[in-house]
Formats: C-alpha cells, sequence, structure tokens
C-alpha cells in the first residue's frame, strides 16, 4: 500500500510533467478515486502548492505557470542518479567548473534525508573517475550552444579543422552531441558537402548559431549513424581481446556498441577498430576484468609500458616515503 505522502509527491512529479490532467486520470495513475485525488489536491493546496483547477470537459488540474518545485522533491533515486552524473562529469571530459559541481552536490544532499545523505555522501567520497588522457576538453558553453541550436533547428557558422589540417568555413544543421572514446562529436547536417558528417568538437572554432531554420529528416537516426560511422572504422587497429568473465559483466562496464561481443567456451570476445592503441592500453587496464590480448602485438606492447610506467611510479613513490 502506498503511503499518503508517496502520493503526494506522485501527484506533484505528474502536475509538472503535464501542463494539465483530469481527476480521473491523476486518480487511475494513483490507483484511488476521484474524491481522494480531490483530497490530496487539497492538502497539498493548504501547504502552499499552487494548484490551479479548471472545471468543465477537458478540466482538470495543473500547477501555476512559471511555478517550480525545490530540489527537496527528488527520490532518493534520483538524487543518487544525479550525483552519479556529476561526479562523472570528469570521465565524460567536459570542461565544467568544479565549484559548479560542488556546490550542486551540496544542494542535493543538503536536503536529502539524513539516511540517503550518509549513503550519497559515501559515494562522493570513494568514487574515482579516470579521464581520458586528451589535451582538449570540450567546453560547457560550446555543448550547451550546439544542443540548444539542435533543439530550437537553427543552423550553425563555424570554422572546422579537418583531420588534415585543412581550415574551411561550414554552415551546417545540428542534430545531436555523441560522446565516444573520450572524444565529442556533433551530427549534423553539413550544407557544403550536402551529406550528413561528424564534426569534432575541439576542431571547431568561430561558432555561430544563426537565425535560419532548418527542417530536420525525422527518419534520420543519429544513434545509428554515430555506431555506424565510429564503430566500424576502416583506419586504425583492429583490435580483439579474450576476456576472461561473462558477456554481462563486460557489457556492464561500456556500451556494446563500442565493438563486438562473442562469447566463448571461457569467456567473451570483444572487437574493435581504434586508432591509439595507447588510449586502448589505459581503457582495458581500467576495467578491472581479466583478459588475453589476441591482436594486435602492438597493444601488448603498450600494456607493457603502461604497466612499467605504473611500477616506474610506484618505485618513485616508495623512495620519496624512505626519505
Amino acid at each position: 500500500m502506498y503511503h499518503p505522502t508517496t502520493r503526494l509527491l506522485t501527484i506533484l512529479g505528474l502536475l509538472q510533467a503535464y501542463p494539465l490532467l483530469s481527476g480521473p486520470e491523476l486518480a487511475r495513475r494513483l490507483e484511488v478515486d476521484v474524491r481522494t485525488v480531490r483530497r490530496y489536491i487539497m492538502m497539498l493546496q493548504d501547504m502552499g502548492i499552487p494548484i490551479e483547477t479548471t472545471r468543465g470537459p477537458g478540466g482538470g488540474y495543473s500547477l501555476r505557470p512559471g511555478y517550480k518545485l525545490p530540489p527537496l522533491m527528488f527520490s532518493e533515486e534520483e538524487a543518487a542518479a544525479i550525483v552519479l552524473g556529476l561526479l562523472g562529469s570528469a570521465w565524460l571530459e567536459i570542461d565544467q567548473s568544479t565549484v559548479a559541481i560542488e556546490g550542486a552536490l551540496a544542494k542535493i544532499l543538503r536536503v536529502l534525508p539524513h539516511h540517503a545523505r550518509e549513503q550519497l555522501t559515501a559515494v562522493t567520497a570513494h568514487t574515482i573517475f579516470s579521464p581520458h588522457e586528451h589535451a582538449a576538453h570540450p567546453n560547457t558553453d560550446l555543448m550547451l550552444q550546439l544542443s540548444e541550436a539542435a533543439q530550437q533547428q537553427k543552423r550553425i557558422k563555424l570554422t572546422y579543422i579537418s583531420q588534415k589540417d585543412k581550415i574551411t568555413k561550414r554552415m551546417i544543421e545540428p542534430y545531436s552531441l555523441a560522446g565516444w572514446w573520450g572524444v565529442w562529436y556533433l551530427v549534423a547536417f553539413c550544407c557544403l558537402r550536402q551529406d550528413y558528417r561528424l564534426f569534432r568538437l575541439d576542431r571547431m572554432s568561430d561558432v555561430q548559431t544563426l537565425q535560419q531554420v532548418f527542417v530536420r529528416k525525422e527518419k534520420f537516426d543519429s544513434q545509428a549513424y554515430v555506431i555506424n560511422q565510429l564503430g566500424q572504422v576502416s583506419d586504425g587497429w583492429h583490435i580483439k581481446i579474450e576476456f576472461a568473465d561473462s558477456k554481462q559483466a563486460v557489457q556492464a562496464k561500456f556500451p556494446e556498441y563500442f565493438g563486438t561481443l562473442t562469447e566463448t567456451p571461457s569467456g567473451v570476445f570483444f572487437e574493435c577498430q581504434h586508432g591509439d592503441l595507447d588510449e586502448m592500453a589505459r581503457f582495458f587496464a581500467g576495467l578491472n576484468l581479466p583478459f588475453t590480448v589476441h591482436n594486435p602485438p602492438e597493444l601488448r606492447q603498450a600494456l607493457l609500458q603502461l604497466a612499467e610506467q605504473l611500477i616506474q611510479n610506484a618505485t618513485v613513490s616508495d623512495n620519496i616515503e624512505c626519505l
């Protein structure tokens, strides 16, 4: 049986998500009768929540326009998701202000019940995300600008440096942002090439949002395009790793579309194409899963060099402690 407080929070959540809900619809979702819904609405109004009632056919309940509920209305599960997302911003390689992250964490933790606050404080104190080692991190303002342009279907004008260091002026129609192996891309239709393209955010400059509106092709699948373009790269190294663990355990570490997974009697094969073996060595070493490198031999060498570097770092640390 649901606690009345839970139902009150559910009503608030529904009224935030929908501009108008009828009494019968709320009753159906809460599994109560319409009279009980009216009683809950009156309780919320007595608490100062500005819920407005529209009578007659097509009427119902709605929150006063512009009213925003405080973070106190997050459930423990929702708060955990937000906290983990904030902690993982470094791993996502986003150039986010640490002050903003710490401020958001503090506000969320402050309004949670004691038990939930203790659990999430433990998560923040004992969780480590190891970011990729790329020199250029995408600027948060740039990501917000591109996302807003995609949402409003406005064209973008920019200067772009290709992989071969060729500089071109482009006008593009932005669709989606995509993070792949520590690199951020924009999926867009290029007016210059008259085709869909992936643009790396770290190769963009002079980005301007234009007032020209474009019509988005609804049948175009951005995610499928990214997987097709980056999941089957024609150049780079063909990497084949065998993990001595279940397919489920491997899938829990990274998305399957990073490559292909094939179950074997002793574990699971992972295959992909990638151009940076040093980056792949760091990635596999950080998975904390036993594995064997089948291809290429150069990846084994990259792993050995990484291990030697770690041993050297540990040795230097021991020597300092002895001084």
